[in-house]
Formats: C-alpha cells, structure tokens, sequence
C-alpha cells in the first residue's frame, strides 16, 4: 500500500469518525445525555435522503432537507420525552434505548428489511493506478466544513453563548435570565439534525436498512468519549488520533482490527486521560492562563 492509499485511508476514517460522533458530541457535551438512539437519527436521514432522491429531488437537496427534517423529529422527542431526564444519566440511557428499538423495528415493518439505495455519484478519480472515490474525498472536506460550522455556531451566535454558559454551570446560567430548558431543546435538536445529516451523507455508500445506524454507533461512542466533554475540541482531536489509528490498521489487517484498535485506544485514554483529550487541552489552557 502507497502513502496515497494510506493517506486515502486515513480520510476516510477520520471523515466517518467526525461524522458519525458529532451530533452525539454535541448532546453529551452539552446536556450530559448519552443518547443511545443517535444511530437511529442517523437511519432516519439516511432513509429520508434515499425517499427523497428516489422522488426526483436532487442529492444535495435531499440531503438538507433530510437533517431539517430529523432535527425538527429530535425537537418534538426532546419535547415529550428528553426534557423530563435532564439531570438523569442513567434514566436518558434506558430510554433513548427504547426510543432506539421504536424506531428500526417501525422502519422494518414500514419498509421491510431493506431499502434500495441510491448510486455512489461523482465517479472515482485515478492516481499512480489506484481509483479514489470522489464523493468520498468529499466527505473529507464536509467534515471539515462541519467543525468550522460548529465553531461559528457555538462561538459567535447568541444561542453559542447561551449553551456554552449552560454546560459551565446551569444555576448560574438560569440566575442570569437564560431558558436553560430551551436552550437544552435547541441542543438535542442541532445534534439530531447533525445526526440526519450524517445519513444523508453516507446513504449513497451503504447498504440502506433498519440497522443502518448500528455501523456508526460504537467508533462514534469511541470518538466521543476519547475527545471528552468538550464537542468541538474533543470530537476534531480525538477524530483526528482515531483515525490514524484505524487507517493504519485498516491497512495492515483489516476493518476488524481497525475496529478493534479503536476500543484499545479508548480504554488507554480513559485510564490515563479521564476526562478525555479535551480535558487535558482545558487543563493545559487554565495552566497557562495562571502562569
């Protein structure tokens, strides 16, 4: 395997990695639910995508659409059934795992145990004698995209601000006139929506089908808890030393041991680094900032 291919490789992963754990990143960092539905938002965009574009709608189109629409189906779960377990770690992982169940077995019996999908597009691009896929090529700069977005979202708009001083401290937040229960619903909803978009992203690649989510569930819960609280921070770093990992791995053994190596590194960071690589970026800042 050329440096091409394993850099090609590397993309890759770290593209689905950022993806698939974003919108868990941002539910978790900021509420501190561990939702275990997220794969299932996921399915949702990427059934949503397929439905569209099969329509007629073109892919781009179908894609937005689809992350609007699971936000908007985030925003009305919050409603009725997420705002009741603020607070409530423990309660959010068995509930947001039943809400999992709902949803693939009512998609396995509204569409059956498959749905055909739609082509790759964009075609492959060929270098040295190796054919790299371009859409996933662009996957790679999507990623990118989304963290600049995220930035821009949480450090230069009101509802930023708002949800940065919730995560901090809520009594204080809620002392100083902000709808910390609002702010939490516009949370899980943006997570969701970040959720669809990831399906959209990826159901050209897949094979389309209830469990299509569970493919993302693991490496994003490994993505999340390596990079720690902070889900902006955490997500872009802990994506970034997990995907050279996995890319490395992929390329000398195979998926499995990507996968595998993936757990590894999480367990080692969570006994050396509790808090996560986020944590030890904040410890490393406030150090300085005394110094």
């Amino acid at each position: 395997m050329s440096i091409l291919d394993l850099f090609y490789q590397f993309m890759n992963d770290f593209s689905f990695l950022i993806l698939s754990a974003i919108g868990l990143a941002i539910i978790f960092g900021m509420m501190k639910i561990i939702n275990l539905s997220h794969g299932e938002f996921i399915m949702l965009g990427a059934y949503m995508t397929t439905l569209f574009t099969k329509a007629g709608m073109p892919l781009i189109l179908s894609i937005f659409i689809s992350a609007i629409g699971v936000g908007v189906f985030g925003f009305i779960i919050d409603r009725l059934v997420i705002s009741h377990l603020y607070g409530r770690t423990l309660d959010s992982v068995v509930v947001t795992w039943g809400i999992s169940m709902v949803l693939q077995q009512g998609m396995l019996i509204i569409f059956g145990p498959s749905l055909q999908g739609v082509s790759t597009p964009l075609g492959s691009l060929s270098i040295g004698g190796s054919a790299y896929s371009i859409y996933r090529l662009l996957l790679f700069v999507i990623s990118f995209v989304v963290l600049v977005l995220l930035y821009v979202i949480f450090m230069n708009t009101k509802f930023g601000l708002y949800s940065r001083a919730t995560m901090q401290n809520q009594e204080i937040a809620q002392s100083m006139g902000v709808n910390t229960n609002r702010v939490y619903s516009l949370t899980f909803s943006l997570g969701a929506a970040f959720a669809g978009l990831t399906g959209g992203l990826y159901a050209p690649t897949m094979t389309i089908s209830p469990s299509f989510g569970t493919s993302f569930l693991m490496p994003s819960f490994v993505t999340v808890i390596v990079g720690g609280a902070n889900p902006l921070i955490g997500t872009s770093l802990s994506g970034g030393v997990l995907g050279i990992v996995s890319s490395i791995l992929d390329a000398l053994w195979g998926t499995f041991y990507g996968r595998l190596g993936l757990l590894i590194v999480a367990i080692i960071v969570i006994r050396i680094l509790p808090l996560g690589i986020s944590g030890l970026v904040e410890k490393v800042l406030v150090r300085k900032n005394r110094v």
